[in-house]
């Protein structure tokens, strides 16, 4: 007879470790969501720049061609390359991460440097009319969709 106590003693502690594991899975997967939500989400303050100056009818649209394509980025591009790095490289993460950085400054700079000392831009005459909402559009959209990278 106590033999069979002691197996079930055994059990509940076991069950209690379980209980306990499965308690720190859902708070890990919750904070991973939390995370992965404001790497998904980072769009939404940019966005209403994106669409200044368009129909109001094109502006839900617009912000919804910019989600997707930052979640198409994230989800086919970037995530997997973070896997492989992490996996395989983690050593060049950090110098990876150390020139985003840098080309980030440079860029702040430069448009510093630009709203200091603006200079006239050449026109190619090859390039579509720039009056035009369509090209416009599209030209926004790509380039909000590439600020990811």
């Amino acid at each position: 007879m106590s033999g069979l106590l002691a197996l079930l003693d055994d059990v509940a502690g076991i069950a209690k470790v379980a209980a306990a594991s499965v308690d720190d899975v859902a708070a890990q997967a919750a904070k991973a969501g939390a995370k992965a939500a404001g790497a998904l989400i980072d769009d939404a303050a940019v966005t209403p720049k994106y669409v200044h100056g368009f129909a109001p009818a094109r502006e839900l649209p617009i912000v919804g061609k910019i989600a997707w394509g930052s979640i198409r980025n994230k989800l086919l591009i970037l995530l997997p390359l973070g896997l492989l790095l992490s996996s395989f490289a983690p050593w060049a993460i950090t110098p990876l991460l150390m020139l985003g950085g840098s080309y980030l400054c440079f860029e702040g700079a430069e448009k510093i440097w630009h709203a200091l000392f603006p200079h006239e831009t050449m026109i190619d005459p090859n390039t579509p009319d720039e009056g035009d909402p369509m090209h416009l559009e599209e030209q926004k959209v790509a380039g909000a969709i590439k600020t990811d990278f």
